[in-house]
């Protein structure tokens, strides 16, 4: 009987589905439960570290202005990619956020867009499959051929609409967020994007440059850092605070991106970006420029290190910086010039540098004495 054979072989398929569904989701409990390796200190623990170090870097300071800076260990990871061989879930899903906007983005990716992309995509499914088992050709029925139904056409419109009504909402506010002004007080960071490395100025710090460039994989991995992300000097910021974060292109376009801290912005020749960030936590950041930019476009990370004011605070006292009245920029201020991506070659508007690894890794940058003595033997 048609009606008896239709209905055990829907049987048949909704019970493969949810023998499927089960085991799908037997797996995912299992690589959800998986160790985190690398998984870094909790929030509370993290913060009341940070405020002990804080406490003893006031301290330091206080002796010693312009005292070493002991940068952060790699027990403070917090923003990276995660391998498969971690976690396999994880290594599928957003990182873990650290600013506002990036929970709320996660929050809307979880709460909404996928829920309301698996409903949709249930539903063809199941459509289809009724399509397939009720009109196979051995069934030798004949489809509907109902045409102006007026009712369907309303379902199929209203329906679509109040979905993206849904989408839209969370989404404006999401980019409204994104491109908030930056208050008046905010620290000033200008990010440079040269080939193939970074540059961070502090104009509110008296102007000083720190040039970063990727460490060799070995010596990341002796250090405990990942390689190709790790990197010689790091973008050191204060955790907490609103950050102006300005972007520039010193050659062609490139894009200061650190997915963990929901923060993409272009970096564009004869163009200047700004976008606000706060970061919640302290801890290590890393990312990646993401435009395309050359061959060694691959090898240009972004690490920022962001730790409590006052660990900042002699951090930048440390580089030649100042404070308030005392931040003027000097020419005697010990300033990096942008060091060459190329081992011998000049760096993008700048003198040339010293290669002092035979090729195998970033030339060494010069300070502004060195690079006046530089341009005068040139």
């Amino acid at each position: 009987m048609p009606i008896a054979a239709t209905i055990r072989d829907i049987r048949h398929l909704v019970l493969g589905l949810l023998a499927l569904a089960g085991l799908m989701l037997a797996s995912q409990s299992a690589f959800a439960a998986a160790p985190d390796v690398a998984a870094p200190e909790t929030a509370a623990e993290a913060s009341g570290e940070a405020a002990a170090d804080g406490e003893a870097a006031t301290d330091k300071a206080a002796a010693d202005a312009e005292g070493s800076y002991e940068h952060l260990g790699p027990e403070w990871i917090k923003g990276q990619p995660t391998s498969f061989e971690d976690d396999p879930w994880k290594s599928t899903q957003f990182q873990d956020q650290y600013t506002d906007n990036g929970n709320y983005a996660k929050w809307m990716n979880t709460y909404i867009l996928t829920p309301v992309i698996v409903v949709i995509s249930a539903f063809v499914f199941f459509l289809l499959l009724v399509v397939v088992v009720r009109y196979r050709r051995r069934e030798g029925r004949e489809p509907s051929r109902t045409t102006h139904n007026t009712l369907v056409e309303v379902v199929w419109t209203i329906v679509p609409v109040l979905i993206l009504i849904a989408i839209a909402v969370p989404s404006i506010t999401l980019l409204a967020r994104q491109y908030e002004t930056p208050p008046a007080d905010a620290i000033t960071i200008k990010a440079t994007g040269y080939q193939w490395y970074w540059g961070y100025t502090y104009p509110d710090q008296g102007g000083f440059e720190v040039i970063s460039n990727m460490l060799p994989e070995e010596e990341a991995l002796s250090r405990g850092l990942p390689g190709q992300l790790a990197v010689d000097n790091r973008m050191v910021v204060p955790v907490g605070v609103p950050l102006r974060i300005q972007t520039f292109g010193a050659d062609v376009i490139h894009s200061f991106a650190v997915p963990s801290l929901w923060f993409k912005l272009d970096a564009i020749p004869g163009r200047l970006n700004e976008r606000l960030l706060t970061i919640d936590e302290p801890g290590i950041y890393y990312g990646q420029c993401s435009e395309l930019c050359g061959a060694r476009h691959a090898y240009m990370p972004i690490a920022i290190e962001a730790v409590p004011m006052d660990r900042w605070r002699q951090w930048v006292l440390s580089k030649g910086g100042s404070f308030g009245e005392d931040a003027e920029t000097s020419e005697a201020m010990d300033i990096q010039a942008p060091a060459s991506a190329a081992d011998g070659a000049p760096a993008a508007g700048g003198a040339p540098t010293a290669a002092d690894d035979g090729g195998t890794a970033p030339s060494a940058p010069l300070d502004a004495s060195e690079a006046d003595g530089a341009q005068s033997t040139n």
